[in-house]
């Protein structure tokens, strides 16, 4: 169910034609060859499309518009290789409404000493030329990405490769469309929020259905699809029937099973992309939906409980900008249960009732049975595992009545070495940055969620490129913060964003 477009970037390298013609045709040149040694590198997701030399406005506007309009072009990356006056860049840019990069780089690593000219200094002046477009897109309060160095350099391309990604989030979040499932959680105040404003500043389409619309579908599915599903689960995963009589294990599995495909088909014929459940609305469900909204979450959708729609459209954000991540880690809906307050090893134990995503596990999941005190329905099926040691972070996206918040946290899981085993559920042990207790401190200042978006495979910076991109306020907590700082910086926003 993860699909997303082939996307690409465009290049654009701007120049003037004071300097002749064949400054032009040389600047074309270096233009197609670092092209070229980008797409070779190896180290972006995407690739990059060279658009031609830019020097005069028509052709500059004509490109940005062009860019509007294709929906296979992602993103925008600039650099001037000679001095390029800046206000014929200024319509373009009003009309251009996509993620931009400028990349300040050169052709030349160093410097020619023994050959260096004014010839040479006038078609390579960088230096030059990035700072007169530097200055035009901060005047006009134009948000992008700047990247510095030479664009060979593996730490360069990295963090293209890394805005690529951040930039394929920009795009696909105008695409995603929430099902909430029944209504939010009663006297819950965090999960609340303001779905105009999210579709106006995200894109974000967040219905609302009746639990009963979507039971109709898992009590129409065929007995023969569930029992090939069941049988897939038994091949996938191991089984822990603790004492539980097999048959009757079975039967609670299938339950899962015809959850799982009576919401998918529901999803998929109505095209949304990440849902929302509440176990205080089950009418026309046998047991809270656990296995079920597991998988799906592995498939790529997201998924948020007790009708939290931000993090279910935050998951499905970070799944898709995770897509075809090499070696990927996992991505998950993630709720902050228990802390382990031990002297120099606090942590915080993260789990939720049933629904954590098994791409996060480190071993084979296994499927258990077992009651579950909330929902007032039957023992559900769950996935149990613990989670791959390694470092992370943890999303938290808040209304504050007046705007959005993104809380973005640096963790490390650790790896669970002591078994808990009258858990029934799948589980995380992270640390915050910098420690426990400043990070848990910051979270509450920054009025936090209990819930989380849960990602190994992305950045603090990755998150708040896309938080820039949207015009939502984001804050950090990571091995910087202190609490003096941190207060001070929720102060300057609060005057900056309201």
């Amino acid at each position: 169910m993860l699909e997303t477009k082939q996307y690409k970037f465009w290049f654009a390298t701007g120049s003037q034609d004071l300097y002749g013609d064949e400054c032009v045709r040389e600047v074309e040149t270096h233009s197609k060859i670092m092209v070229e040694g980008l797409n070779a590198s190896g180290r972006l997701p995407y690739a990059v499309e060279f658009k031609g030399t830019l020097i005069d406005n028509a052709s500059i506007r004509k490109l940005f518009n062009e860019a509007n309009a294709d929906e296979s072009c992602a993103g925008v990356i600039t650099w001037m290789h000679t001095f390029s006056p800046a206000k014929m860049w200024i319509l373009g840019l009003q009309e251009y409404r996509k993620p931009l990069l400028h990349l300040h780089t050169q052709f030349n690593q160093d410097i020619p000493y023994d050959t260096i000219d004014m010839d040479f200094m006038n078609t390579n002046q960088s230096a030059h030329g990035d700072r007169e477009f530097g200055h035009i897109v901060s005047r006009m309060g134009i948000e992008r990405k700047i990247v510095v160095g030479h664009w060979s350099d593996a730490r360069v391309q990295d963090r293209i490769g890394s805005w690529m990604r951040t930039a394929v989030g920009v795009m696909e979040s105008s695409h995603i469309r929430v099902v909430r499932v029944g209504d939010n959680m009663r006297n819950v105040a965090v999960t609340e929020g303001d779905k105009v404003e999210a579709h106006i500043k995200f894109g974000w389409e967040i219905d609302a259905f009746n639990i009963t619309d979507v039971a109709e579908y898992v009590q129409a599915v065929p007995q023969g699809e569930i029992e090939a599903l069941v049988d897939e689960y038994y091949d996938s995963y191991d089984i822990l029937l603790e004492g539980r009589d097999a048959a009757e294990f079975k039967k609670h599995v299938a339950v899962q099973a015809g959850i799982e495909l009576g919401f998918r088909k529901f999803l998929t014929e109505n095209d949304y992309h990440a849902v929302v459940t509440n176990f205080q609305m089950l009418s026309g469900l046998q047991q809270l939906p656990g296995l079920a909204m597991q998988r799906l979450m592995a498939d790529g959708y997201g998924f948020g409980a007790e009708g939290d729609w931000k993090t279910a459209a935050m998951v499905r954000l970070m799944k898709l900008m995770t897509a075809n991540v090499k070696d990927a880690k996992g991505t998950s809906f993630m709720e902050d249960y228990t802390y382990r307050l031990t002297p120099g090893s606090e942590a915080i134990l993260q789990s939720h009732m049933l629904e954590v995503c098994p791409t996060i596990a480190e071993n084979k999941p296994a499927i258990k049975v077992c009651p579950l005190s909330m929902g007032d329905r039957e023992d559900p099926a769950r996935l149990v595992f613990t989670s791959k040691p390694g470092k992370g972070v943890a999303c938290s996206l808040v209304d504050l009545g007046n705007r959005f918040r993104l809380i973005i946290n640096d963790v490390e899981c650790l790896k669970q070495d002591i078994p808990m085993p009258k858990l029934p559920v799948a589980t995380a042990l992270w640390k915050p940055m910098p420690d426990l207790i400043t990070g848990a401190e910051a979270w509450i200042l920054a009025g936090g969620a209990h819930h989380t978006a849960f990602s190994y495979d992305l950045s603090a910076e990755q998150m708040g490129d896309w938080a820039a991109a949207m015009d939502i306020e984001a804050v950090y907590i990571d091995q910087d913060t202190t609490i003096r700082n941190f207060k001070n910086e929720l102060r300057w926003n609060a005057a900056a964003y309201r």
